[in-house]
């Protein structure tokens, strides 16, 4: 179908539906939140019982502005509630996991959408509408729709050459568009690209997620926006991967990176991005690889980027190797863990991966500050400290810019 933008928006004029989320982490709980608050009722399902008990109770699991005092409200007033097994419902959204494979393209495991999709089939049933927000290869969704198709011989799904109107039920891929620290904002403001098999369900998508956000909705199919989301972040990790290659190149020339950075940023047609120690989280460190997978040969430049910017980590441990091993005596901190600042998400960071490899390489000689440590795995190996005991240390490495620490730093940023 064509790009078109549904516009359409009356605020508290719809209708009520009941909508199961499938998945309820990062994503999914905010969702089905937010969901529940824009006046939807709202079933989640998870497979951990922990996270279950905790919003039976009205608590999240996970650390987010905004999160905690509107899923309080809504469970409070039955709006949300949350099980194991998958619920009944109008509409369905999954927002499950899709990690990467082990293998030399990193390609995309759909185990826990074909889970999820084969949890929901038996629920189903004629005018029902399935969501899949999960970050995708291209081809997913239609994956999904056989592996349904295939537990409900009953029920008609879309097909090429099947006319809407000899459909039971539609499905849509929609993915999701907002970063940790500001979900809750941005769940409400961001434009949504709704991709559906067909134009009535990518309409009928269009029309729930009004009822969630003022942003732009953009409709088109469910290919295009499963491909639009792996480019937004391939874009992102490209970028990325520019400036921590500069920052490799300026410490072989034995130039200041950010000096380089800030000065050529004073050009009026260039804006580069600041050097890290690699790129982590749920997205950008993950989406491109789904690109590398299904064009290895021509994606050369976003697999070039993926690997500058895993490399990064390694650079940075080779560094503080070099100022360890000259002194024996030398004790080290490390500021950060998480994937960002600010956040509790530990998926993919190179600074927790950073810490673990240095920790292992000098036993009892290194420390670690993180302002959110309670969120990690309880085998994580670290030895965590308090943030002043961490800058009390002869070496300190500043992986993460959490504002804790920020208000420790001198003017001058150290």
């Amino acid at each position: 179908m064509p790009l078109t933008i549904y516009a359409d928006f009356q605020a508290g004029a719809h209708e009520r539906v009941v909508i199961g989320v499938i998945g309820l982490g990062y994503i999914g709980l905010p969702t089905a939140a937010a969901l529940a608050a824009a006046g939807h009722r709202v079933i989640g399902c998870d497979v951990k019982p922990d996270v279950i008990a905790a919003i039976g109770k009205g608590e999240s699991h996970i650390v987010e502005p905004g999160l905690d005092d509107m899923l309080r409200a809504v469970v409070d007033r039955g709006d949300l509630t949350a099980q194991i097994e998958a619920p009944e419902a109008d509409v369905y959204l999954i927002a499950v996991p899709t990690p990467t494979g082990d293998d030399e393209y990193r390609t995309p495991d759909l185990s826990y959408v074909f889970a999820a999709a084969e949890a929901i089939a038996p629920k189903l049933r004629v005018g029902a509408l399935v969501v899949l927000e999960s970050t995708s290869p291209v081809g997913a969704t239609r994956q999904m729709i056989a592996r349904m198709a295939a537990a409900r011989p009953d029920l008609r799904f879309p097909e090429t050459g099947r006319p809407e109107d000899e459909i039971d039920v539609d499905v849509v891929y929609s993915p999701e568009r907002v970063i940790p620290g500001r979900t809750m904002e941005e769940l409400t403001s961001n434009a949504r690209v709704v991709g559906g098999a067909t134009p009535r369900a990518a309409l009928r998508a269009a029309a729930i997620y009004r009822t969630l956000t003022k942003g732009e909705l953009l409709l088109t199919d469910d290919r295009a926006a499963e491909f639009v989301k792996l480019a937004e972040n391939a874009f992102r990790d490209v970028n990325i991967a520019f400036a921590n290659e500069l920052s490799l190149i300026c410490d072989e020339l034995d130039l200041n990176v950010w000096e380089i950075i800030q000065l050529a940023n004073h050009h009026p047609r260039v804006n580069m991005l600041q050097p890290g120690p690699g790129v982590g989280g749920h997205c950008i460190a993950v989406d491109p690889w789904f690109i590398v997978a299904q064009a290895p040969k021509t994606a050369r430049l976003i697999r070039t980027a993926r690997e500058v910017n895993d490399g990064k980590p390694q650079f940075v441990i080779d560094k503080v190797c070099a100022l360890m091993d000259a002194d024996p005596d030398l004790k080290l901190a490390c500021l950060g863990l998480a994937f960002k600042a600010d956040v509790d998400d530990f998926r993919e960071s190179p600074s927790f991966n950073i810490a673990r490899a240095l920790t292992a390489l000098f036993p009892g000689r290194v420390v670690c500050a993180e302002p959110f440590a309670d969120a990690l795995r309880p085998d994580h190996g670290l030895t965590i400290v308090e943030p002043t005991e961490a800058f009390a240390a002869p070496l300190v490495v500043a992986l993460v810019p959490h504002t804790a620490f920020k208000s420790m730093m001198r003017p001058d940023g150290r």
